[in-house]
């Protein structure tokens, strides 16, 4: 169990303790594919530290079977240790598979649970997702992260996806309930500012498209940005985020929103389209992009979506407009990573 906070009291470190950014760091594999390469994620946390970020998603949508997972789960807690947040996404293709996933991440460390709901996961209705979620929430009794957004397909339920009295039933009736990820409600910002309104102070809410920031900041006091590829951008979005959270550096703040503009708009153009045409998250395309910035790249498993050099040559160009410390290295070292076994 986390040391952060004691049994019961997640919700109150989560709204008191949980500030600024949280990016994602992924499995990367030996070169052969055979295991996992733990001197490569032990990079990525060093980095994901370096770069101040305050937290770190432990995806788990690259390729690694269950005990890889597990494996991969007590390495980022362990390099973590007390600087940083590290949140589980629990993503496996069953409810069982999820809460035993849930299950070791509370036994191993993590301080908070993402659940994600599985491609053949078909509710007939929303109760169907809020006995979905407090299944997963009351088998680890971690602090849980709600992921509210509308790739899981529930817009055939409610245009929302998740309506604002769904997530007041998952709150009131969930107590490890911490946090909403809030994605709600595309296209425009709408629904992702009724969330925002109605429980701003309740729970932590949080946009994580990093260019929505100088909106709900001010608006409404966002403390904590997250989960998402900020490793795209280096260190900046951190230090963005901490700038636009106060009037005197507001400015400043600004300065640099509009300095990564050209990397900002090369994601639109690349994996925006992606992540809207499949559903899933071009995690190759994410490894890439944060291997630019110091990361370590290198193999995920299959099945993923193919990136080109047509596309590496788009991202990197971009970078370097951005004013990002971009490596020199040749895209071919990509492949292999910084530490290749």
């Amino acid at each position: 169990m986390t040391t952060k906070y004691a049994a019961g009291e997640a919700r109150a470190w989560v709204l008191e303790s949980l500030r600024g950014c949280c990016g994602c760091v992924s499995p990367t594999f030996t070169s052969d594919l055979s295991g996992l390469n733990e001197a490569a994620i032990r990079h990525d946390v060093a980095v994901e530290k370096q770069h101040g970020m305050t937290g770190v998603l432990l995806v788990s949508e690259a390729g690694t079977t269950a005990e890889e997972m597990r494996q991969f789960t007590e390495i980022v807690v362990d390099e973590a240790g007390g600087d940083l947040v590290t949140v589980l996404q629990a993503s496996q293709p069953t409810l069982a598979d999820t809460i035993a996933s849930a299950e070791h991440g509370a036994a191993a460390g993590v301080d908070l649970l993402m659940p994600s709901y599985p491609l053949y996961f078909n509710p007939s209705s929303l109760d169907d997702v809020l006995g979905f979620t407090k299944a997963v929430a009351d088998a680890a009794d971690l602090g849980v992260i709600i992921f509210a957004m509308d790739q899981w397909n529930f817009g055939k339920l409610h245009p929302a996806g998740f309506p604002v009295w769904l997530l007041e039933q998952m709150v009131d009736s969930i107590p490890q309930v911490v946090a909403i990820k809030n994605e709600v409600g595309g296209p425009g910002v709408g629904g992702i500012a009724a969330v925002f309104e109605r429980f701003t102070g309740e729970v932590v809410v949080t946009d994580p498209l990093e260019f929505n920031a100088p909106a709900w900041i001010p608006t409404y006091g966002m403390q904590f940005m997250g989960t998402s590829n900020y490793e795209t951008f280096g260190p900046v979005v951190p230090q963005m985020f901490e700038l636009l959270s106060d009037k005197a550096t507001w400015d400043k703040g600004m300065e640099l929103y509009w300095q990564i503009a050209p990397a900002r708009r090369a994601h639109a153009q690349v994996s925006t389209p992606l992540v809207a045409n499949s559903g899933l998250v071009p995690r190759m395309h994410w490894k890439y992009q944060g291997w630019l910035n110091g990361y370590n790249g290198g193999p995920i498993r299959q099945p993923h979506m193919r990136i080109s050099a047509a596309q590496m040559a788009t991202l990197r160009t971009a970078a370097v407009k951005s004013g990002l410390d971009v490596t020199q290295d040749d895209d071919a070292l990509f492949y292999a990573g910084r530490n290749p076994r």
